[in-house]
């Protein structure tokens, strides 16, 4: 799999299969080392802000070295992590700048469905019997907005999906520079990594559904038990906290490779890097 730099001509996209079976050989053929990262990566979360930024950084670093094989420079896990600690505070205040983004998107939309769901309850409780306009009103609003609302956030996703990677890849790049970055690099490009966002789901659920089951399995064992002791109720919610962890780390490394693909091929494209994925397996 190559992409011709030696022609005048735009660079092609990467198509859907070319992006998501780079990611899926660098995450098989990295298994080990990646898989290390994650799980030290969602450790750190237990520690309060210090860990929080370590986190970030740690999962850029599974970035930062797939991109390394991508343009055939790789680098040992602790080069790339020297680089990454040193911005590791700006990772931070990426971290916060995305969480007031998302804050100031989910609001909007969380104000306008608690309207029309207090609207609908309070005619209920009112003892007022809905018309069958109004049911059929707020039934075609709910079928149509939750959809819409699904599609919005993975278009959101989308434009900012490869946001750590120039804070982790490129020079003169901070924490806030680093997510205009990402807007512009997918520029135009949104729908296609929304696809790629979709197929990637649809492999990482065969991974997450036995951590789901096993989850059910506990919450049932202990349903009881909960009841009489609050000390289970504790268990359950640790146990819980756990499986996702676990569920998380182990595909992780899939997201950040398919991420260091995506971006590899937005900057070949958009600033002509001249560079090409190896034709022998990664």
């Amino acid at each position: 799999m190559s992409l011709n730099y030696g022609s005048p001509s735009p660079i092609q996209p990467l198509s859907l299969g070319n992006v998501v079976s780079a990611g899926l050989r660098l995450y098989r053929s990295h298994l080990k080392s990646y898989l290390k990262l994650g799980f030290n990566a969602y450790l750190w979360i237990f520690v309060p802000i210090y860990g929080w930024a370590k986190c970030g950084a740690t999962l850029a670093l599974i970035s930062r070295l797939a991109f390394g094989e991508l343009v055939d420079q790789p680098e040992s896990v602790e080069g790339g992590r020297r680089i990454v600690n040193s911005r590791m505070w700006q990772f931070f205040i990426m971290g916060l700048l995305m969480f007031g983004i998302s804050l100031a998107l989910i609001i909007p939309f969380s104000i306008l469905i608690g309207i029309v769901t207090a609207f609908f309850i309070g005619s209920i409780t009112a003892g007022v019997t809905p018309s069958a306009t109004i049911i059929l009103v707020v039934f075609l609003f709910t079928l149509i907005l939750i959809p819409l609302l699904f599609v919005a956030m993975l278009w959101v996703q989308a434009r900012f999906f490869v946001v750590e990677l120039p804070l982790a890849i490129e020079d003169n790049i901070d924490g806030s520079s680093t997510i205009g970055r990402s807007w512009e690099l997918t520029k135009g490009h949104a729908w296609r990594i929304v696809a790629i966002l979709f197929v990637g789901y649809l492999i990482t659920i065969p991974i997450q559904i036995p951590f789901t089951i096993l989850s059910g399995i506990i919450r049932v064992a202990l349903a009881s038990l909960t009841q009489e002791n609050s000390a289970y109720a504790a268990l359950l919610q640790l146990s819980n906290l756990i499986l996702t962890l676990i569920s998380a780390a182990l595909v992780v490394p899939f997201w950040q490779s398919i991420k260091a693909v995506v971006y590899y091929d937005l900057r070949s494209r958009r600033e002509g890097m001249g560079l090409k994925l190896r034709d022998r397996e990664i």
